[in-house]
């Protein structure tokens, strides 16, 4: 299935870019969240005459994403609270949703997609590198303290 980005996709393009994919992952991901449009004779003369506004509204998005990326590195330190057992484990785990609500808590505005954990929730007490991703170029790097009660 070939498709026209609308926006820019990891490891695939940027805007504009004809690009061919999977059918499932065309049909069932990039078109359905507004990311591509079927790569037709109808569908390429639309995008290119809103090529100039797609461009921008990009750009847009990725100037957004550089300033909240220098709000988090003036902060660069987040605390969480936990309950904890023995030997500094937590009752439970701390988890993107747990620390997406800690940074927007302290007025920075995260989604829980944002947070990047690549090797699972966080279950014992101490000092953690975590990624966080606003934008497919823009990845901040925060500390975050997690704390007993």
């Amino acid at each position: 299935m070939e498709v026209i980005l609308l926006e820019k996709v990891g490891k695939l393009g940027t805007v504009g870019d004809k690009v061919k994919v999977k059918a499932g992952f065309g049909r069932n991901y990039l078109v359905p969240q507004g990311k591509a449009i079927a790569a037709t004779e109808t569908n390429i003369a639309e995008f290119e005459a809103r090529r100039a506004e797609l461009e921008a509204a990009a750009s847009d998005r990725r100037t957004a994403a550089e300033g909240r990326a220098k709000l988090l590195a003036e902060k660069e330190t987040f605390t969480i609270v936990a309950k904890t057992g023995d030997e500094g484990k937590l009752f439970g785990s701390v988890g993107t949703r747990d620390i997406a609500d800690a940074i927007t808590a302290d007025g920075i505005k995260v989604s829980k997609a944002e947070v990047k954990l690549p090797q699972g929730t966080l279950r014992e007490v101490g000092e953690y590198e975590v990624d966080i991703q606003l934008h497919v170029d823009v990845t901040q790097a925060i500390t975050l303290v997690i704390a007993g009660e």
